[in-house]
């Protein structure tokens, strides 16, 4: 698909520089952009065929989810919600029957670094054959991206989803997935609150192509601990590390 976004750096890949072969790309794309994930509708369509037994459903984005306390407040300033859903997806039916429908939200993962505009100066510039080594370092953030923006999302979206008895997608892909620490999936559609689905990338003569990996059912529970990725310190060992710290400053 043609992307909407400014630059239109929707992944980033590993590079090696070596000598008779200057660039040699390494590992599988990881996808830095939402976007990159909307290819040929394969995620919509796999949710749905997972949680919907439909392949077809209708996609509505941006889906207000959570009233501000202030509505006059929030009003003033623009926002009707102050939370939102990526997608949600809705069967067809009809009039006075019960809706059925599944939340779907897409996280790719920020990068720390410098900005894309040294590569677009960089090829600009640019007059050799092949394409130039990267101008600068950068790296995908799992735990901005995870426990920062992830967590939160389905810490205030799934419980409610799931008293209505309705289940949330999510859609990440392996690199992403391989960041979730001890995540323990369970068996059953009904007994999961989230359906985690991992994408991936399949080298083509055209490019890389978006594909299903896995997909896995697990619960709200397990899904915070696997994006938190720690468990507290002992009381015990946490007052051992203040006293052999060295304070800041005092005052």
């Amino acid at each position: 698909m043609k992307c909407n976004k400014q630059g239109g750096v929707c992944s980033l890949r590993l590079y090696t520089h070596t000598d008779g072969n200057p660039v040699t790309g390494s590992g599988s794309p990881v996808a830095t952009c939402p976007n990159r994930f909307l290819e040929d509708s394969l995620i919509y369509k796999w949710a749905g065929e997972i949680i919907l037994k439909n392949t077809r459903p209708a996609v509505l984005a941006e889906i207000g989810f959570l009233k501000p306390l202030q509505p006059a407040s929030a009003k003033k300033h623009g926002h009707d919600f102050v939370g939102k859903i990526d997608n949600v997806l809705l069967l067809p039916t009809t009039e006075g029957a019960e809706l059925k429908w599944c939340a779907l939200e897409i996280q790719a993962v920020y990068f720390s670094g410098q900005e894309m505009r040294h590569e677009f100066e960089l090829l600009a510039k640019h007059v050799d054959d092949g394409v130039p080594y990267p101008a600068a370092q950068r790296r995908p953030d799992w735990r901005s991206s995870g426990p920062k923006r992830l967590l939160p999302q389905l810490q205030t979206k799934v419980p409610t989803i799931s008293r209505w008895g309705r289940k949330m997608a999510v859609v990440v892909d392996e690199p992403f997935f391989a960041s979730l620490v001890g995540l323990h999936p369970v068996e059953a559609l009904s007994n999961s609150e989230i359906v985690w689905l991992v994408v991936g990338y399949e080298a083509t003569v055209s490019g890389w192509k978006l594909c299903r990996k896995k997909m896995v059912l697990t619960t709200l529970e397990s899904s915070v601990k696997a994006l938190t990725g720690g468990t507290p310190l002992s009381k015990e060992d946490f007052e051992k590390l203040l006293t052999a710290q060295k304070p800041a400053f005092t005052l």
